[in-house]
């Protein structure tokens, strides 16, 4: 897995454009007041058969993007030493993956969400077992994708839908029974598309 490990090295050290909700809705409403910062980890094991992210469900009931697909991670709290920090936190409040399993490989560019947060994904490599605890306050279902087909841009989908009464574009990839979505794709097909320039 070494050669996986190393291109998503070089790959996260080209410089990459941020990204947006706002890319493909450039006239749509952006949230009232400053973006709130919020850090997420994009977590990569290391399984037998290859390498898969994992990802979340997050619970029905949350007041923020209840029932979709999204990576561990929320809100950066004042006492977060950084965003880096952050995604760690959550990762283990949502997830039970504790900050000593994890070699941080870097960050990705920040993604802004229609919905008022900046995103900073934060790459975590995972070797070694390890078996998900979920928080059932904030996630319903821990589950996995394999990497590569996240890493084929042909399984991006462009797609549209109404949204508080206005049509909004947004990016899909999905993977069995799950419709990964929204920012979530969005993060994906960027990084998607900084491994294709290696």
């Amino acid at each position: 897995m070494n050669q996986e490990k190393n291109d998503i090295l070089r790959a996260i050290a080209q410089p990459a454009a941020t990204t947006s909700d706002f890319d493909l809705n450039p006239n749509g409403n952006h949230s009232a007041g400053e973006l709130k910062s919020a850090g997420v980890l994009f977590p990569l094991i290391v399984r037998p058969d290859g390498v898969n992210l994992i990802l979340t469900k997050r619970a029905a009931h949350l007041s923020n993007h209840p029932g979709q697909i999204s990576f561990p991670g929320g809100k950066r709290e004042n006492g977060d030493a950084n965003i880096v920090f952050t995604a760690l936190r959550e990762a283990q409040e949502e997830i039970g993956l504790f900050p000593e399993c994890v070699d941080v490989l870097g960050s990705l560019p920040t993604h802004d969400t229609i919905t008022g947060f900046k995103i900073t994904p934060t790459i975590g490599w995972i070797e070694g077992d390890w078996d998900a605890v979920a928080d059932p306050s904030e996630v319903s279902e821990v589950f996995e994708v394999p990497f590569v087909h996240l890493m084929k841009l042909e399984n991006f989908h462009l797609q549209t839908r109404a949204w508080k009464g206005v049509n909004r574009s947004y990016f899909s990839v999905p993977y069995g029974p799950y419709y990964i979505w929204g920012a979530t794709a969005g993060i994906l097909r960027g990084f998607c598309k900084q491994m294709g320039r290696l």
